[in-house]
């Protein structure tokens, strides 16, 4: 079971876009595939149709339970849509994650120790992750296999990238090792001056991080949303999905090299 994290320290920027899209292709590959939703705001839980405020069974479950709070099973998955992608859900409960459990000792690897029990029914798992440090972000990257960081090309989206990195060189310093990671360009417009420049920078100052092609503007990324569907299986064809698509061939391509993963 391979696990990818989406994460960086800036919304906006196409995090739950890119989780969706990277679902739906695999799932166009036969891959059983679970999504986890780890962001308070919970934009993946909604945009597969579950309702948030009535989700704390989903992930929020998972770290009551594994704190002895919740006598419960520990988060319940669900299937979403017609795609075939399961989802373990958020809720805006886990905004008080921190404040509750965040200097309990093992909290950071609560997701890690779940997913162990996931691996013979998954053969990727993709994390949402919130666009804040905390107790939610450290257990993404303490699981996971890969870090995607989609950065939207535009100069705000650069400051939250160098921000994710001093992030990753933080938690590197403390744990031992980092995820591999891949910065993904996105929402790019090839008619703007702006987007031209932020991805001229993006490649020049991170290279070799930096996927070699970009997730461009399509507006089909918001029709795909509003019917609760990855635009990779809703129209394949578009520019958006093709991006996507490509963005998971590589991915898959990458794991033919081991990952570091984080250390233990």
């Amino acid at each position: 079971m391979s696990i990818w994290a989406v994460a960086n320290q800036k919304g906006g920027v196409g995090k739950t876009t890119t989780v969706i899209s990277l679902a739906g292709s695999l799932r166009r590959r036969d891959r059983r595939v679970l999504v986890i939703d780890l962001d308070p705001h919970a934009s993946l839980t909604s945009y597969l149709g579950l309702d948030p405020e009535s989700t704390d069974d989903g992930v929020f479950a998972l770290f009551q339970h594994a704190a002895g709070e919740q006598a419960a099973g520990p988060g319940r998955i669900r299937s979403a849509g017609e795609d075939g992608i399961d989802i373990l859900p958020a809720s805006p409960s886990l905004a008080v994650l921190d404040r509750k459990l965040g200097t309990r000792q093992g909290m950071g690897v609560i997701l890690r120790r779940g997913l162990r029990t996931l691996a013979a029914d998954y053969d990727h798992v993709l994390l949402d992750c919130p666009p804040m440090l905390g107790i939610l972000m450290v257990n993404a990257l303490a699981a996971c296999d890969r870090l995607v960081i989609p950065v939207q090309t535009e100069f705000l989206a650069l400051n939250g990238l160098r921000r994710m990195l001093r992030t990753l060189e933080m938690i590197g310093r403390s744990r031992g090792q980092v995820p591999d990671y891949l910065i993904v360009p996105t929402q790019f417009d090839r008619r703007t001056r702006a987007s031209a420049q932020s991805l001229y920078t993006l490649r020049h100052e991170f290279d070799p991080h930096v996927w070699a092609q970009y997730v461009p503007v399509d507006t089909r990324f918001r029709e795909a949303s509003q019917l609760g569907r990855p635009l990779t299986t809703l129209e394949p064809a578009s520019r958006g999905a093709q991006a996507y698509d490509a963005l998971c061939r590589q991915l898959l391509e990458m794991e033919q090299t081991p990952a570091r993963g984080m250390a233990s």
